[in-house]
């Protein structure tokens, strides 16, 4: 079997990949953009219809609000530049609650964004992300949250902030109306958050990054179900690729990943 029948459930099915960045100059005010069309192509070669991509700000400690702005930008020009095929989801930095917030509708209202992306700056069931999960809930956007459980004191240090599947359970409970995605779920110790979303049908999860184990696929799809999973690759697109097509679960569920049915709605409310 060559490689194009091996990827024929891709180019075949609808494919939305649902985390991914595009990347600036590094003062943030400009889009790489020999960086993004190689990005671009690489979804293209491998049947990725369409992207959703953020630029989180993580090189300085405390993200002020003109430059996740400025970062909001370079996203939209990579929306602008490949219509019909990037969206937008905003980075915010929450402890500027008031700019957060305005920039949320802004990048919404204005820009037509479908979500917001947010890093390890507090931990998801902290109540300074309070007002900005209820603009979310009023906007009818999902969130999508870096997040990893860790126990390697490495990434304790370089994260100590960092989100894992008990916070954002935490934060599903205390908000049931709200939609979220718990990013990559694949990487460190992912049975811990797994079983820690299980029983929160507004929590998601995507299984984006180069971290594979042979049973988190299945694992994840007896837990949750495949309409709670979705595709994405953290820009690791082999990674990903072979993630879906080694899977041991069915067909459907695999088509299921990849379109991301259960979040269709925003795409559509974005193209209108």
């Amino acid at each position: 079997m060559d490689i194009r029948e091996k990827l024929e459930i891709f180019m075949e099915n609808p494919v939305v990949a649902w985390h991914e960045h595009f990347w600036s100059t590094g003062d943030f005010k400009t889009l790489r953009v020999e960086s993004a069309d190689e990005t671009m192509r690489m979804f293209e070669l491998v049947g990725v219809d369409k992207v959703v991509a953020s630029l989180p700000v993580n090189t300085i400690k405390r993200c002020e609000p003109e430059v996740f702005i400025s970062a909001n930008n370079v996203t939209n020009e990579a929306v602008k530049r490949y219509p019909g095929k990037v969206y937008g989801m905003a980075y915010v930095h929450p402890g500027y609650v008031k700019e957060a917030v305005a920039e949320i509708e802004r990048c919404v209202l204005e820009l037509g964004f479908v979500g917001i992306k947010l890093y390890y700056d507090y931990f998801m069931d902290d109540p300074v992300y309070a007002p900005i999960i209820e603009k979310c809930i009023e906007l009818d956007i999902p969130i999508l949250q870096h997040s990893m459980h860790v126990m390697d004191e490495p990434n304790k240090v370089r994260q100590p902030l960092v989100t894992d599947g008990v916070h954002m359970a935490n934060a599903a409970r205390r908000y049931p109306e709200a939609t979220f995605v718990m990013g990559h779920f694949t990487v460190a110790e992912w049975e811990y958050s797994l079983k820690a979303i299980e029983d929160c049908p507004n929590v998601y999860t995507d299984m984006s990054g180069s971290v594979y184990d042979r049973p988190q696929m299945e694992t994840a799809v007896r837990m949750l179900g495949a309409e709670r999973i979705l595709f994405g690759t953290d820009n690791s697109p082999s990674a990903c690729v072979g993630k879906l097509l080694g899977a041991r679960i069915s067909e459907e569920d695999k088509k299921t990943i990849l379109a991301g049915r259960a979040f269709n709605r925003f795409l559509e409310r974005a193209g209108r």
